[in-house]
């Protein structure tokens, strides 16, 4: 025994107290530093002497480990064993031991001794581990509808103490009932490292409804509950139910191809078909679809299609192809003459009750053009549309209506500045008749609107004249004739007027000189009898009187 031996043996041997603690356990982390404190981590006594650690062996007995003096820095490394380069005191007497492993789940004692006492702390360590993340290993590649089935085996590896393992569904638990659910869990410990190895089965009844189910299980421990990656598995059922889906664009036109596409509810789905195109089966392999190109408004009607293995279970659907014609009378160019009669027929069959339209030079019409007596303003572009169920069918004619010219009529009015008369010429026909007068005139204007031609002309009359304007076209002439007058006799009649004016307004001026003149003389009377003067009046009045009539 060296000196520190004989030392430490006579400080115990002297001690006159020695008091043991209850034990405490601390859990450490498996490949971490694990703490194991002393006295709970209490302070440090003020007379203490020196701190002592020691553990418990594998055959019962106890071990030294490590002793610190008070009064010195480093502590004395008293362990022989594998703990010889893994031990270490802290300054709070804390023991730490490196690389904590399973064989450090024993018991560690802190042995403190100051004054004349002596106290031991005995910590029970444990260590845990975390499992690795768990997977579901041989998996089912499917699972059958109403059969039991081994779905698949979760595992959660290397953990201390043992995960246990739970299974789900779309997030809600599994339970065990031994018919449709069997859970199997199993726990292997690694004999080198001491770590545990937790499994779990799962048989399974699958149902219809578990398509695209997620499976997950989960490992639950002490420190950290992990989850799967979740798992689907395909569903074998049979077919139930058939329907069948007519692919084209609404609505079916005529020359339109149309895809029959037959789904049955199975899985896997059936590969081979029966369709019944208007009463004639027809057997499709690897493929649930069928064509129909180009149909006519004859292949409207119900389409079935059917199991190959089972004709019994069928679906239906029912086609419609739209159609519409369209036929209209006349068409293209139409020459009419003027009040000729013109027939308009336009008839059309369509699968529904079909929209129609009538446009005059794209300007909409109330209804389809009547012709009883064909007119200029009747000329135009037609056009009739008609629609239904998005077919639209259109068709038109281009009524042209021509006439010999005929004159409306001849009219004559002074210039602008009163020097010269403007004679005008009105007439209608188409082609445009070109329009001739019987005198030369200057300042010509011409108009053609809606059959009607306008000509305009002035000239300076120079005596009565009788002037003809003739109009004509490809089909024939027209003339009429104005009586114009000359300027001369128009100032003759002007002066006329004015003798006449002024011949009426002496007249009237005589009428007002008698009233006025009668007028006086009744207030002269009426003068009279309230005065007593003579009732033919003074002489003063006499003299106006004489000077009025003078006037006159």
């Amino acid at each position: 025994m060296d000196s520190t031996g004989r030392f430490l043996l006579s400080l115990v041997t002297a001690a006159t107290f020695l008091q043991v603690r209850s034990t405490v356990t601390v859990i450490g982390l498996y490949g971490e530093t694990i703490e194991v404190p002393c006295n709970n981590g209490a302070a440090k006594p003020e007379d203490l002497i020196f701190t002592k650690w020691k553990y418990k062996m594998d055959d019962g007995t106890s071990g030294d480990l490590l002793v610190k003096q008070a009064h010195k820095e480093k502590a004395q490394i008293q362990a022989m064993d594998g703990y010889k380069d893994r031990v270490t005191i802290a300054a709070n007497s804390s023991l730490m031991i490196q690389g904590g492993s399973l064989v450090d789940q024993r018991t560690f004692t802190c042995m403190v001794v100051y004054g004349s006492n002596l106290d031991e702390h005995p910590v029970d360590v444990l260590v845990h581990k975390k499992p690795l993340p768990p997977q579901i290993k041989d998996k089912a590649k499917e699972l059958e509808n109403g059969k039991l089935t081994s779905l698949g085996v979760c595992t959660a590896a290397d953990a201390n103490p043992a995960a246990v393992i739970m299974w789900s569904k779309n997030g809600k638990l599994l339970v065990a009932d031994g018919k449709t659910i069997i859970i199997t869990p199993s726990v292997k410990m690694d004999p080198s490292t001491g770590l545990s190895t937790t499994t779990s089965g799962l048989q399974y009844t699958a149902v219809k409804s578990d398509v695209g189910a997620k499976f997950t299980c989960t490992a639950k421990h002490s420190l950290e509950t992990q989850v799967s990656a979740p798992e689907t598995f395909i569903i074998h059922y049979p077919t139930e139910k058939l329907s069948l889906q007519v692919l084209a664009k609404a609505p079916i036109r005529e020359g339109d191809n149309v895809t029959l596409k037959c789904n049955a509810d199975g899985n896997p789905p059936p590969t081979s078909f029966y369709f019944s195109i208007k009463g004639q089966k027809v057997t499709v392999k690897d493929s649930d679809t069928f064509t129909l190109t180009a149909v006519t408004r004859n292949s409207t009607g119900d389409y079935k299609c059917s199991l190959v293995d089972d004709d019994k279970m069928e679906a239906s659907e029912k086609v419609v192809v739209s159609y519409l014609d369209l036929s209209l009378s006349p068409t293209g160019k139409v020459l009419k003459m003027v009040r000729d009669t013109l027939l308009v027929k336009m008839e059309q069959d369509a699968s529904g009750d079909a929209k129609v339209s009538w446009t005059k030079d794209n300007r909409k019409l109330d209804e389809m053009p009547r012709f009883d007596n064909v007119t200029y303003a009747d000329a135009g572009f037609y056009v009739c549309e008609v629609s239904v169920a998005g077919i639209k069918r259109s068709q038109s004619f281009q009524l042209v209506v021509e006439g010999t010219p005929v004159i409306k009529k001849m009219t004559e009015h002074h210039s602008e500045d009163g020097r010269h008369k403007v004679l005008t010429c009105e007439a209608e026909g188409v082609p445009r008749p070109s329009v001739q007068w019987s005198v030369n005139g200057t300042n010509e204007e011409n108009s053609y609107i809606n059959g009607k031609a306008t000509h305009k002309i002035t000239v300076v009359p120079t005596g009565n004249l009788t002037i003809t304007c003739i109009a004509t076209n490809k089909l024939g002439n027209h003339f009429m004739a104005l009586n114009v007058s000359s300027w001369a006799q128009d100032d003759s009649s002007d002066q006329a007027l004015l003798i006449v004016f002024i011949v009426v307004g002496l007249i009237i001026a005589a009428a007002l000189v008698g009233l006025f003149y009668w007028l006086y003389i009744m207030k002269s009377r009426r003068g009279t009898w309230k005065t007593g003067e003579k009732e033919a009046g003074t002489s003063e009045e006499s003299k106006k009187l004489e000077e009025c009539k003078a006037k006159v």
